[in-house]
């Protein structure tokens, strides 16, 4: 071997990030085994984070690591009494961690000696991926001091600097720090984190699941989570986009690693999507050498985008470079004068090629088209040569549309001879569905008229469906607008949207529940815009049917391997989910039984109430046609209003007369006494009637009552009636007070007086000033009961006498007679 010319290079350590393959693929594996120790199953992220730290701070030789509690809290990012409160605990019961401690001044967890015991088991295990050597270990405390580290000035002067995360401190900290070490392992030289892949939530994209599944919980919760890496600076989401601006899918990058590696990462949504490889091929008459640049007139084949010459970037979503750019060969000559006018000349440009035989044949000879020939009209577009004349078909529901339209709805002959409607240029004008259909402008326009018709219909439709969803209408148009742009976020922009009509009825528009709730639109609750709780006991309850059903197999079949016990488990999961599905549609198909039994009831109800309506509109116009029975007007339904009245004023007369009667008159003589009593009633309020009376003509102006003498008649009446009704109460509260003053009264009082007085609280001091208010208050109500009792019991007698007596005179009469 020759002797090395020159001095030997001097290398120093590289960037912590700046990991190779190898100690990516040795260090994840250890950081996963870790986390996925039995112990460690449903542990928060600060004590799955302190394992980590732990591990990567242990002796290589002793394998064990003295810490402070408060600095184990720095390097997760919380307060040390979290750490000996919270960690430190979950940590023994873990049994990952055999923890030491060294008792502070008051009691408290102060020192640590800590082993983690999966390393200090894997020791001298070949091939296991806890047997870490030392420099392993090295570059994992590197790793983890360049993203976390709380940073410090040491004794020599020295400077350890603080990690990226060093600031983040307080809730969340430690999760944010071990999703970053987490993407940091996972992150090629490039920066780029491979993401995961099957179906996931669109919603939250794909980064958010990839993360997601590296913490072990929600998609939503990762979101989060790289929503603050996002704002941090510290991971990018980085949009790729085609050529045309198209938006196409999204990688997940962590810049500092890239930057440790050399490389820079995009963040301008394009992506290294439009770098193209250098080009390989040569061609076939011609030797592989050096590609000749283009010249100044030629335009690229793919385009203004920088080219990668890097292995790496010939992936799925980069074109292949097409052949090398060619400078021009031959220069284009234009002629100032085309010589015989031949379609096939030469006219500098690219005017494209002819649509028909004729269309560049009419023409004029300097090469200039006149102003009314140089773009044919569609109406001008004739048959080719040897054609016959065909008659454009027209399509009969756009026709129809047009022959009672306005102006701006005439219809246009389109490419292939179909008339259709001129699209409407905006917008509907109702401001609602403008609001909700805005984020789909662009495929309003692409629709025709009678396709906007039918979308405006459904939007209209769904926009009443989903305001009395909402306990708030007016936000019906935002909620709208917010799925449509969701729909679009799915599909990756109207670009790529080939059919806007079918999109936009049958997927844009329409609600999407992922679960039994009405409210409900792809995990989204329409009315508080949070996510849906019921989708969540959905999947709390197929969880813990997973958990349920796999509990059954290890107690049924014990000894199984892995790969069995998952076999059996998907098979019986298949059977539960074949028996719910089943339980389903025996319950929609008697629900769909139950509807149709209420349907039928609601139905012949109905038909019931409509017979029942019209027997009683059949009776009504019968009544209606019978005169009046007392003075004998026709079509007054048996009873006029003037005789109404008359007779509503004779029965408060009578009930006034019995009223006064019960304490004015002897009950046992009815004949004289109490028909006395009723004649002086009726003669009192026959005077009142009369003043009444009289009042009503002083208002009246002269003649006003002889215009219409029946409207009189009813005026009269009914003023007699109010008099009645005025003093009739009157009647009543005397008959009250007379009652109230009677020897059953008295009694009742006085029983109720000594019942008050003789209660036990009031039994040391009877006479005393409540005592006596309280039994004053008993005692008038007693009274008060009494007579209204007296009053409705003598009144219930009266009216049996001279039912009795009205009885009698029916019976005699006719034998008198």
């Amino acid at each position: 071997m020759p002797e090395q010319a020159g001095p030997a290079p001097v290398r120093g350590p590289g960037h912590p990030l700046a990991l190779g393959r190898d100690a990516r693929a040795r260090l994840g594996g250890a950081a996963r085994a870790l986390l996925d120790a039995p112990g460690l199953k449903g542990a928060t992220d600060a004590v799955r984070l302190s394992v980590l730290v732990l591990a990567a701070r242990t002796s290589a030789v002793s394998g064990r690591v003295e810490i402070r509690t408060g600095e184990l809290g720095r390097w997760l990012g919380m307060s040390a009494s979290y750490v000996a409160s919270e960690v430190l605990p979950r940590l023994r019961r873990s049994g990952v961690v055999e923890v030491t401690t060294a008792k502070g001044e008051f009691g408290t967890d102060r020192g640590l000696d800590c082993r983690v015991l999966p390393l200090w088991e894997a020791r001298g295990i070949a091939g296991h991926p806890l047997a870490l050597h030392r420099k392993e270990y090295a570059t994992w405390l590197r790793l983890l001091e360049a993203l976390m580290a709380p940073g410090w000035a040491h004794r020599d002067g020295t400077v350890t600097p603080a990690g990226l995360l060093a600031e983040r401190r307080g809730r969340g900290a430690a999760t944010d720090r071990l999703a970053l070490l987490l993407l940091a392992l996972e992150a090629t030289d490039t920066g780029r984190v491979r993401q995961c892949g099957g179906t996931i939530d669109t919603k939250r994209g794909r980064a958010a699941a990839t993360l997601a599944r590296l913490l072990g919980c929600t998609v939503s919760a990762g979101e989060r989570v790289l929503e603050r890496l996002e704002d941090r600076g510290l991971v990018q989401r980085v949009r790729l986009r085609t050529e045309s601006g198209l938006a196409h899918r999204t990688r997940l990058m962590v810049p500092a690693v890239a930057t440790a590696h050399g490389r820079v990462a995009t963040d301008d949504g394009r992506g290294d999507h439009a770098a193209v490889p250098c080009p390989v091929f040569s061609e076939p008459d011609a030797a592989a050498g050096a590609i000749e640049a283009a010249g100044p007139g030629t335009e690229p084949q793919v385009g203004g985008a920088p080219v990668a010459c890097e292995a790496d970037a010939a992936e799925p979503d980069v074109p292949a470079a097409l052949h090398t750019d060619h400078p021009p060969v031959v220069t284009p000559v234009s002629s100032p004068q085309l010589s015989g006018g031949f379609s096939g000349e030469d006219r500098g440009g690219n005017p494209g090629l002819p649509d028909r035989p004729c269309v560049r044949e009419d023409q004029a000879a300097n090469g200039e088209a006149t102003a009314a020939r140089s773009v044919p009209s569609v109406a001008e577009q004739g048959p080719l040569r040897g054609e016959k004349p065909i008659k454009p078909p027209v399509d009969e529901r756009d026709g129809q549309r047009a022959a009672g339209a306005e102006t701006d709805a005439r219809p246009q002959a389109m490419d292939g001879g179909k008339a259709q409607q001129r699209r409407r240029a905006g917008l509907p004008a109702d401001p609602r569905l403008r609001v909700a259909l805005r984020p789909v402008a662009g495929l309003w326009e692409r629709l025709s008229r009678w396709q906007q018709d039918q979308v405006e219909a459904v939007a209209k439709a769904e926009l009443h469906r989903l305001a009395g969803l909402s306990a708030q209408p007016e936000t019906a148009p935002r909620l709208l607008a917010d799925r449509l742009t969701d729909r679009l976020r799915e599909t990756g922009g109207e670009a790529l949207v080939t059919g806007p009509y079918g999109w936009l009825v049958r997927r844009g528009l329409v609600q999407r529940p992922a679960c039994s709730d009405r409210r409900c639109d792809d995990g989204i609750r329409l009315d508080t815009g949070g996510e849906c709780d019921n989708c969540g006991n959905v999947i709390h309850l197929r969880r813990a049917r997973r958990v349920r059903i796999a509990a059954e197999i290890d107690q049924e079949l014990l000894g199984l391997a892995d790969g069995e016990r998952r076999q059996v488990l998907e098979a019986r999961l298949r059977e539960q989910t074949a028996i719910e599905a089943g339980d389903f549609v025996w319950r929609r198909e008697q629900a769909a039984a139950e509807q149709a039994r209420r349907d039928t009831a609601r139905a012949a109800a109905e038909e019931r109430a409509e017979l029942e309506r019209e027997a009683a509109a059949a009776a009504d116009a019968v009544r209606q046609a019978l005169p009046c029975e007392d003075c004998g007007q026709e079509r007054a339904a048996g009873l006029c209003e003037a005789c109404g009245y008359r007779r509503r004023t004779e029965t408060l007369t009578v009930e006034a007369g019995l009223v006064a009667a019960t304490w004015s008159a002897a009950l046992d003589d009815a004949d004289d006494d109490v028909a006395a009593v009723a004649a002086h009633v009726r003669t009192s309020l026959e005077g009142d009637i009369t003043t009444a009376r009289a009042e009503f003509l002083e208002l009246m102006e002269p003649g006003a009552l002889d215009a219409d003498p029946v409207a009189a008649v009813s005026a009269l009446a009914f003023a007699a009636l109010q008099a009645v009704e005025q003093a009739a109460p009157a009647y009543r509260r005397n008959a009250l007070a007379m009652l109230g003053r009677t020897e059953e009264a008295e009694a009742e009082a006085k029983r109720a007086y000594a019942t008050e007085q003789n209660r036990r609280w009031f039994r040391a001091n009877p006479n005393g000033a409540d005592a006596v208010a309280a039994a004053t208050k008993a005692a008038y109500a007693a009274r008060e009961r009494t007579a209204q009792h007296l009053l409705a019991t003598r009144l219930a007698q009266l009216r049996e006498q001279a039912a009795a007596r009205t009885l009698d005179s029916d019976i005699c009469g006719p034998v008198i007679a």
